[in-house]
This record gives structure tokens, C-alpha cells and sequence, in this order.
């Protein structure tokens, strides 16, 4: 394939952020580009080999599906790629005459470290890169740097800072014909052969039995329980902290939680409509509580993203080392 170098051609690759919605990586991308093509990359070995249960695979292809169908309405389609990144990418580079990387900046060690790998070899390369964060409310080395180059380690002390940086940036808006401008996406006719999203069968995984799904994944489905759950608030007009019942841990119509971890839903675009909505019923400035979910996992992030054994005890240095086997020993002695 012939590919005119000097023009911009953007491949943007997709993790987590699994929307069209508050994308300020995709949406740098596709300034000026001529070509385009969004991609998830997708370990067949890992799915069959890892600990990670049916339904939350079933979820993430779920999501992946509900991306497609938000790229054809722009003429375009999602490029699921099997295999590893650092093998895939270089090779996909080469055939579509890519000229510019773009992903969503990841907050956790082990993305930080592939990322950081990736972002070498297309230096090499000569491949641009652009990385933006929008799967947390802040930078997170913004709030790490306000408090003296350490991550708050207790919820108090992070919400003092937080409160001294005022208020996070805005969610983007969701990217439309108009935007993209004019910029297109090469599909093949064995595009669906090729690139198309993989059934649970297919990684291998035995679909007998398996009952209807508590969660349907995707960006369609999250901003449509954000809807129900913005209009639940505004009716119970509370907005204290959510009451714990039996109940609470079955599937809600309102409950957002997994569609934030896959980043179908824009922790940005969550903090603003329920900020607009407290002021719309209250008429006042919202206190930090009413975010509160949304910065204890803020909190958690922040506190992980520069620890690679945050959920470990050997290693971790903001964890008590408790020498758990001595003291089984020292009871099952009668000690």
C-alpha cells in the first residue's frame, strides 16, 4: 500500500477509555489527519490463561462491540488486534504508514512501564505520540507534586489538596462527523476476518450455561445509566452518601462502577453533570462530598500510580510488613 508520508496518518489505541466521549487523545489525533484508525489490542493466550472470570471478559467484548458500532456511524471501524503490543504495533505501523500514535495516558505502574517502552520505539521510529490523561479526575503527579512529591496517604490529606487546586478540567465532547473534518478510515472487505471483535468461544472459554449478563458493557449503555442515575438523584435530592442494603450488592440500573474501570464512562463528564445537577436543585456550590465516590477512587489511584506493588505487602513501602508466616508458625506451635 502507498501511503503519503507527508500527510497524517493516526493511529489511536484504545485500553481503557472505551468511548467516543471525553477523548482528548483521539481528539488531538484526528487535528489535521488524513487517515485514521482506532485499535485494541487483545492478548488470545492471556484471556485463556489468566484468573480473570468469564463475565468480566464477556463485559470488555461487550464494550469493544458497542465501540464499533459508535465508529461506523463515522464511517470507520475498531481494529481488534491479537497479540502483544510491543510485537503488534510495529508491524501495523509499517503497513498503514502510520505517522502518529495517540493513547490515553495510564495511571497504573505496569501501563506506565509499557507505555514508556512503546513511546521509545516510536521515537525510533519517528512516530509522534501523544498521551492525555482522562481516565482520572486529575494529573495525578499535579497532586503528587502539590503535596511535596509524595502521594497523600490518608483521605483527609488528599482532599486538602485537592481543595487548594480547585476544580478538575472539564470532560471534551464526544467526537462527531464534523470534527473528524474530513479525515477517513481504509477498511478492508475481510476487515470483519481480520480485525473483527472475537466471541468468548473464540479465546477459548466454554459458554454452556453461562446465564444472561448482570452488566451490559459499553459507552452506549453507560451514559444511559448515567441518565437514570443523575434522575434517581435528583429525585431522592439527598446527595449524601449512598445508603448500604441488601440489595446494594446486586446489579443496580443506576450502578456506574465497572463502565468507570473499562473508561466507558468519563469520570470528568460523571463529576460535572452531577455537579450542574446539585446546583440546578440546591442552588449552591457543591461541597467535596458530593463527589465522594469519585475521589476515594481518585484517592486509591493516586496513592498506586507510582507504587508497583501497591497490592502487595512485600515491597510496598506505605504497607505494615507483618510476618504473616512466622506467626502461623508461632500458633500452630501453641506459642
Amino acid at each position: 500500500m502507498s501511503v503519503d508520508k507527508s500527510a497524517k496518518h493516526t493511529v489511536h489505541w484504545f485500553r481503557k477509555g472505551l468511548r467516543l466521549h471525553d477523548n482528548p487523545s483521539l481528539r488531538e489525533g484526528l487535528k489535521c489527519a488524513t487517515t485514521f484508525r482506532c485499535v485494541f489490542i487483545l492478548d488470545p493466550w492471556f484471556a485463556g490463561s489468566s484468573n480473570v472470570g468469564i463475565n468480566k471478559w464477556r463485559f470488555l467484548l461487550q464494550c469493544l462491540e458497542d465501540l464499533d458500532r459508535s465508529l461506523r456511524k463515522l464511517n470507520s471501524r475498531l481494529f481488534v488486534i491479537r497479540g502483544q503490543p510491543a510485537d503488534a504495533l510495529p508491524k501495523l505501523f509499517k503497513e498503514w504508514g502510520t505517522t502518529n500514535l495517540t493513547f490515553e495516558e495510564d495511571p497504573e505502574p505496569f501501563g506506565r512501564v509499557r507505555d514508556q517502552n512503546i513511546m521509545a520505539m516510536c521515537k525510533e521510529l519517528g512516530i509522534s505520540v501523544v498521551s492525555r490523561v482522562s481516565h482520572t479526575l486529575y494529573k495525578l503527579e499535579n497532586i503528587i507534586e502539590k503535596n511535596g512529591g509524595k502521594a497523600p496517604l490518608t483521605y483527609h490529606q488528599f482532599q486538602t489538596v485537592i481543595a487548594s487546586m480547585g476544580p478538575p478540567p472539564p470532560s471534551e465532547a464526544t467526537i462527531t462527523h464534523k470534527f473528524i473534518n474530513g479525515a477517513y478510515t481504509p477498511i478492508g472487505e475481510d476487515h470483519d476476518d481480520k480485525y473483527g471483535v472475537p466471541t468468548l468461544e473464540e479465546l477459548g472459554f466454554d459458554v454452556d450455561g453461562l446465564l444472561p449478563p448482570m452488566w451490559q458493557g459499553g459507552e452506549s449503555e453507560a451514559l444511559a445509566r448515567l441518565e437514570r442515575h443523575l434522575e434517581r438523584k435528583a429525585w431522592v435530592a439527598s446527595f449524601g452518601r449512598p445508603k448500604m442494603t441488601p440489595q446494594s450488592l446486586l446489579a443496580s440500573q443506576t450502578g456506574l462502577s465497572p463502565y468507570l474501570r473499562f473508561g466507558c464512562l468519563s469520570t470528568r463528564l460523571f463529576y460535572y453533570q452531577l455537579t450542574d445537577l446539585y446546583k440546578k436543585i440546591k442552588k449552591a456550590c457543591p461541597p467535596l462530598s458530593l463527589h465522594g465516590q469519585l475521589l476515594w477512587r481518585e484517592f486509591f489511584y493516586c496513592a498506586a500510580t507510582k507504587n508497583p506493588n501497591f497490592d502487595k505487602m512485600f515491597g510496598n513501602p506505605i504497607c505494615v510488613q507483618i510476618p504473616w508466616i512466622r506467626m502461623q508458625k508461632l500458633l500452630l506451635n501453641g506459642q
